[in-house]
């Protein structure tokens, strides 16, 4: 389960809760938001499908605890091609 809370401005708190429960803080400006969502996301939703792209990478104590949202494509390059396809119904 994903739990997504805005802490201050641009930064947000994701819980992820599994076998061992974590939290992360991560950032995501208004650039971000519109380079990855596309203008059809908004942070809370990005943020989801960008969690749930992740997990199925890598287990949750993988992810970092704090980054900027685009360090995601650093690591899995195919992110940024991909993340529409994370989006909830």
């Amino acid at each position: 389960m994903i739990t997504i809370e805005q802490e201050d401005g641009d930064v947000w708190l994701v819980t992820v809760d599994a076998a061992t429960k974590t939290q992360h803080r991560v950032t995501v400006s208004a650039e971000n938001l519109e380079r990855f969502g596309r203008g059809k996301m908004d942070a809370r939703e990005l943020l989801e499908a960008s969690f749930r792209f992740l997990l199925e990478r890598e287990p949750n104590t993988s992810i970092l605890s704090a980054f900027d949202l685009p360090v995601i494509a650093r690591y899995f390059p195919e992110y940024e091609r991909q993340i529409g396809r994370h989006l909830t119904s």
